[in-house]
């Protein structure tokens, strides 16, 4: 066989073997599968907890990754993981790889990632974003449960509403119009609402309304203008606000705890906080934090000096600044998330024990409504009858 066959076919047989040009490759240096991918948390907290293991017993970081990858079942995290080892093996470091699955591996993983390459510690730093990240979906978890209730009872209260206004409703006005007699005036309301409703013109008009006001409105919260206001109202609601403030304060000091306490900068630590936080306030209280600290002032202090400290009680920032004090604020950091996280399983209590009631009195009121509307036809559906 002449040489360059030879080649031709040793090269075909690599390219196979890689995968470079296969299902998993659309072409050279693309990604095994869409940026868009995503992937269940507990599968994301699996990888994370097994790399840190075999990080730590001195395994090689792309054999690791490999080995990791071939114990899954197929899916798109496999693919997802043999991407990133086969990424390594060519040369790029573990935090750029990650950049590529931006919906799988947020901003705050593949910094806590990169500042753990700096540092070298990057067995420690798994092993804490895998513990960050299981307390991460037990809060999710607790937040999806604590809403269940409220959806269901919801639903009832719309199926209850729809079957007495479309089934019951028709037939009290067929006896009323056949006798030439005026239903009640409340009665009459929700007749013509369900005619509305079951009108296909006014329902297609409505469907349009909605969908170019959901349009105009996600277009709108995008803006400037729009975060603020939407994320002003997040932090200002009662009860929801405290839910809200106390989440995004455990998440911002679990990361602090895990960053300082793995030597890795404040500095650095806070812009992870920053890109972390989804509220527009808080992320411009740490980039204020940031700025004030780079002109030598001390965090605590920093904080205190924004116009949003508002947002930390003061009772935190003074654990702060005695940990700043005491050469500790890794310590005091982890302490005062531990504390926020209790604080935040009441703040989602108090609020589903709120909802519960006012669920209850929204659907007491719209049913007891539409029986009213029924009943008053029935009281007087005798005297219709005698006509």
């Amino acid at each position: 066989m002449p040489l360059q066959m030879m080649e031709k076919s040793v090269t075909n047989k690599e390219v196979q073997r890689t995968g470079i040009y296969s299902n998993d490759r659309g072409s050279l240096g693309q990604p095994a599968v869409t940026s868009n991918a995503r992937v269940k948390q507990a599968d994301l907290v699996l990888f994370t907890t097994q790399l840190s293991v075999m990080l730590d017993s001195g395994v090689v970081l792309s054999d690791a990754i490999e080995a990791i990858g071939e114990q899954m079942r197929p899916g798109t995290f496999q693919t997802v993981i043999a991407d990133l080892a086969r990424q390594i093996k060519n040369g790029d470091c573990f935090s750029s790889a990650l950049t590529a699955y931006p919906r799988i591996f947020n901003t705050m993983f593949v910094s806590m990632v990169q500042a753990s390459e700096a540092s070298g510690k990057m067995a420690e730093m798994l092993e804490v974003l895998s513990g960050y990240l299981n307390a991460e979906a037990e809060t999710r978890k607790q937040v999806k449960s604590a809403m269940i209730y409220p959806l269901v009872m919801l639903l009832m209260a719309v199926a209850a509403t729809g079957s007495l206004m479309f089934f019951v409703l028709p037939r009290f006005t067929k006896i009323y119009q056949a006798r030439g007699t005026a239903l009640p005036k409340l009665t009459q309301v929700l007749v013509n609402c369900s005619s509305l409703l079951g009108n296909p013109v006014f329902l297609a008009l409505a469907v349009t309304a909605g969908f170019a006001a959901f349009w105009a409105f996600s277009v709108w919260k995008h803006t400037t203008n729009g975060r603020k206001i939407i994320d002003w109202i997040k932090v200002r609601t009662p009860i929801f606000g405290t839910m809200l403030t106390d989440a995004v304060m455990t998440r911002s000091m679990r990361i602090l705890a895990t960053m300082v306490n793995t030597g890795v900068s404040l500095l650095d630590a806070l812009e992870v906080m920053k890109m972390s936080s989804d509220n527009y306030y808080f992320q411009r209280l740490w980039m204020y934090t940031d700025a004030r600290i780079r002109d030598g002032y001390q965090l605590s202090d920093a904080i205190m000096m924004s116009g949003d400290r508002n947002l930390i009680a003061p009772g935190i920032i003074q654990m702060l600044r005695a940990g700043e004090k005491s050469g500790q604020i890794g310590q005091v950091s982890d302490k005062v998330s531990i504390f926020l996280s209790k604080k935040l399983q009441n703040s989602i209590r108090t609020a589903t024990s709120l909802i519960e009631p006012l669920m209850i009195t929204l659907m007491g009121g719209i049913i007891g409504t539409i029986a009213i509307a029924l009943l008053l036809p029935v009281f007087r559906i005798s005297s219709v009858i005698s006509k």
